[in-house]
């Protein structure tokens, strides 16, 4: 019979490590959960290694007294709780008393603490024993130092992401703490470089400002409101700033970032249809709650709560939100959602068209008496099946042939319109090449207010000029950038932009292929990039386009270098034509022209259409000349 023994301290420490210390971020945040409890007015975090090398949290709150130290690192020892009424009445971030012995359990930690403005403390651990404790000066406050993480325990190595990941995941958590409490000065620094520097005025417009930057800060709607059980304060974007996830949606509950998913939910249902599809604003939602309507105890990592009256908070949210959109007059980005894409035309319709013999007619029913046993469905033998052949005449079809039909059939076999097996492939539907290249030369015949009207062989082109002039502007941005043949313009006063700290780690990591779409950014301080000269095509308000390239950037797979580029030149066209205009006779021909040489002349990038043609037998139709 196999023996039940109790598992030994630093076997169990390890074990409970593995619940709570997931990766570097997690040590950083219960070490800083730690300082704010503390009752801390300025936090000072540095790493090294993404934190598996050294991680280092120093705060000014109230210190642990030298006779405590082996307590604060023994499991379930805590000063946030005494008994069990006071597990459903938590209001500080910590409660447990595990963070401390797990850290140590799996890593070299020490600590220089004073809690009484006199002689501070020393003292070391290892693998959750106490190597050393002495006497050593020190500033009231705490200062933990974790180094050589896992190093007991490298099969967790093993499951950590990339430096860079596991750089933004502790940037996060710093984030969301320091919008939590925007009365703490935070200050994080990677290798002695800072990533993060707040004031700690209890300013949260200023705090968000610090880590999304400025230009997003001011764009941001305060929120307040509040119910009987409920308050709620915090930040959202106005509908034009988005991101492609919602990692930008802060949810605090009573200083505590947790996630919630029907709270996320209804701060998108207070946007309404104002977001556009798959983009998400920024927001800050400080939700301030009785601790007895919350339960924190249900996940390890604290991140998850039971929280009563749920769905009376959900609809608070949802209309403090609307309310405060439409105050704000900020309705209208989500329009573009109700547009549907340009349906990809069939081949087999094409196909059809160009075959007389094939024209829709009533078929008799045939019943199918025999099936092949080597068919892999079972076909019963009473079961009618509609079958029709549109490639073989039959001779029992009554066709209805018209002089229209063959001439549309004359006219349809010229166009040659089947691509040969040789050509390259391409991102455009098969069904749609079919179509492209098919836009004979076109004759200037005037314009409307809105449209060029032109003429070939008496058939009449009606031209959108707004929509014609975008398609010829998307194809040469599109070129440009697919070629890496951009024209650059000098600034005379470089720009310089600063960009919350995860973007700009994001945007750091990809200089190369940002310089592949025009855009030559260098570092230049916190958060910060300066710029120097741009793309010609970029127009007026060179920093606000800018920007606008790079949200694009944020918001699609950057791997997807043909994707990006056809978004950004897209966009561009969009932005830099807005209006009709009164053209020339010369500009009018030069569109025409321009137009024949883009790949698909009848839509633009948005699919929208940009030709209509009315063939002389439609116009002799229409009429009546053919009566």
């Amino acid at each position: 019979m196999v023996q039940i023994s109790e598992l030994p301290v630093n076997l169990a420490n390890q074990i409970a490590a593995g619940e709570v210390i997931e990766r570097p971020a997690s040590v950083v945040k219960e070490l800083v959960e730690n300082a704010i409890d503390a009752g801390s007015k300025q936090i000072q975090i540095d790493f090294v290694d993404a934190g598996l090398k050294k991680i280092t949290v120093q705060d000014n709150g109230s210190g642990i007294p030298s006779d405590q130290l082996d307590l604060a690192f023994t499991r379930h020892a805590t000063s946030k709780i005494k008994n069990e009424r006071d597990l459903f009445n938590v209001g500080t971030l910590g409660f447990r008393g595990e963070a401390l012995a797990s850290i140590a359990a799996v890593s070299h930690v020490e600590i220089l603490t004073d809690s009484a403005g006199q002689v501070g403390q020393r003292a070391e651990f290892s693998a959750g024993v106490k190597q050393l404790q002495e006497k050593a000066g020190a500033a009231v406050g705490t200062r933990i130092t974790v180094r050589d993480l896992f190093y007991n325990t490298p099969a967790r190595l093993k499951y950590l992401r990339s430096p860079r990941t596991e750089i933004m995941k502790i940037v996060d958590i710093i984030n969301r703490l320091a919008l939590g409490y925007p009365h703490i000065a935070f200050t994080l620094k990677n290798e002695g470089r800072i990533l993060l520097k707040t004031v700690g005025n209890g300013n949260l417009k200023q705090t968000a400002a610090n880590i999304y930057g400025r230009n997003i800060a001011e764009k941001m709607i305060s929120l307040d409101d509040a119910d009987q059980d409920f308050e709620i304060t915090g930040l959202i974007s106005k509908p034009e700033i988005t991101r492609s996830t919602r990692n930008f949606i802060s949810i605090l509950l009573n200083g505590r970032y947790i996630n919630n998913f029907q709270i996320v939910k209804a701060v998108l249902a207070g946007y309404g249809n104002n977001l556009t599809d798959k983009h998400y604003p920024f927001a800050i939602i400080k939700i301030k709650v009785d601790p007895l309507l919350v339960d924190v105890n249900v996940h390890p990592t604290k991140r998850e709560v039971r929280l009563s009256k749920e769905t009376q908070l959900c609809r608070l949210i949802t209309k403090t939100i609307s309310q405060k959109l439409m105050l704000s007059d900020v309705q209208a980005s989500g329009s573009g959602n109700l547009i549907s894409k340009k349906a990809a035309t069939l081949v087999d319709q094409l196909k059809f068209n160009l075959n007389k013999n094939v024209v829709e007619t009533k078929r008799e029913t045939a019943t199918i008496d025999e099936v092949n046993e080597s068919q892999p469905l079972e076909v019963r033998h009473d079961e009618a099946i509609q079958y029709v052949d549109l490639n073989v005449p039959r001779e029992d079809d009554y066709y209805v042939i018209t002089t229209t039909w063959l001439k549309n059939v004359a006219r349809q076999k010229l166009l040659s319109p089947f691509p040969s097996k040789n050509k390259a492939a391409t991102v455009i539907s098969i069904g749609d090449e079919v179509l492209l290249n098919n836009l004979p030369e076109l004759k200037f015949v005037g314009q409307t207010g809105a449209y060029i009207i032109a003429e070939n062989n008496d058939n009449l082109y009606l031209i959108d000029q707004v929509a014609a002039r975008r398609l010829i502007l998307f194809t040469k941005i599109k070129q440009e950038l697919t070629d890496q043949n951009v024209n650059q313009q000098g600034l005379l006063s470089p720009l310089v932009l600063e960009f919350s700290s995860l973007d700009f780690i994001q945007i750091k990591s990809k200089l190369k292929q940002i310089k592949e779409i025009g855009l030559y950014l260098e570092e230049f301080g916190q958060n910060t990039f300066i710029l120097r000269s741009y793309p010609t095509w970029l127009k007026e308000d060179v920093e606000g386009q800018v920007r606008l390239i790079l949200d694009e950037y944020l918001n699609v797979d950057q791997n997807d270098t043909t994707k990006l580029i056809t978004r950004i030149a897209g966009k561009q066209a969009q932005r830099q034509i807005t209006g009709r205009q009164k053209l020339t006779v010369t500009e009018c021909n030069a569109i025409l022209t321009a137009l024949g040489k883009t790949k698909d002349p009848y839509h633009d990038a948005q699919g929208n259409v940009v030709i209509i043609c009315w063939h002389k037998s439609e116009l002799r139709k229409m009429f009546k000349k053919d009566n």
